[in-house]
This record gives C-alpha cells, sequence and structure tokens, in this order.
C-alpha cells in the first residue's frame, strides 16, 4: 500500500514528507476502505468480513512498519551527518559555512524525529477506527 517505488529522500526535508504523505494514503483512507469493504448488517451475507478486515490489517501493518523503517533509516543516515560534522567543526571551529551545514543538519535531524511521533499519533488513529468497525468479524493478533 506504499506509494509505488517511493524511496524516502533523506537528503531534502520536503520530499521526505511529501513521500511520508503518499505513504500515509492508506490511513487517510480507512475510514472509506472500512465503508466500501465491511458490509452493514443488511449485506452480511454478501461479503467475507473476516478476510476483508484480515487484509485490511494486514495492510495497515505493512504500511505502518515500512513507513517506519523508511523513518529510521533516514534518522540515521542524518544522524550519521550530524555526527561527521561534529567532528569536522571540532577540527576547524572557525569554518562558518560548516557551522551552517551542522545547524542545518539538526535542524533536519529534529524534524525527522518528530515524524516518528506524528507517524504514531497516525497508526493509533487507524487502529482505533479498524478495531472500531472489525472488532465483530476479525480480532488482529497484535492488538491488546
Amino acid at each position: 500500500m506504499a506509494a509505488p517505488g517511493a524511496t524516502l529522500n533523506c537528503e531534502d526535508f520536503s520530499m521526505f514528507q511529501e513521500v511520508l504523505k503518499v505513504m500515509r494514503t492508506i490511513d487517510d483512507r480507512i475510514v472509506h476502505a472500512l465503508n466500501t469493504t465491511v458490509p452493514t448488517a443488511s449485506f452480511k451475507g454478501k461479503v467475507d468480513a473476516t478476510q476483508t478486515c484480515k487484509e485490511l490489517y494486514e495492510s495497515l501493518v505493512e504500511a505502518h512498519s515500512s513507513r517506519e523503517r523508511a523513518i529510521k533509516t533516514c534518522i540515521a543516515q542524518t544522524s550519521s551527518m550530524v555526527s561527521q560534522l561534529r567532528e569536522e567543526r571540532a577540527r576547524d571551529n572557525e569554518n562558518l559555512s560548516l557551522i551552517k551545514q551542522l545547524r542545518k543538519e539538526q535542524t533536519k535531524l529534529k524534524l525527522m524525529q518528530s515524524e516518528l511521533n506524528v507517524e504514531e499519533v497516525v497508526n493509533d488513529r487507524s487502529l482505533k477506527v479498524f478495531i472500531e468497525r472489525c472488532r465483530i468479524h476479525y480480532t488482529p493478533p497484535k492488538v491488546q
């Protein structure tokens, strides 16, 4: 359910956010997906709600874990860059462009780390809606 061929650009934060936005499409459309796939009482016999809910849950979990992996990969890359720039700054404390670049990377790192918090909120909201609509038909293995 992630964007086809979407890879997170860790260098450019605005592109990083754009790809995450596309990757979060499944969460943004969860209510619609549930409304169109999980039958109401009057249509119960026409659709296998258990299978539908199970497939939707698996798609959600896969989307959540792939986004988390992508974000953590970018955090690791940016963190490594920050460390490298800190070492360079330690050797050349007067280099203003180096100091600017370090600050820029540190800011980007903080923004990426805050995306993990956003991710947690998005995931919780999606799972809450999923459980509300599918709890009768399907109980996911990990949800308490």
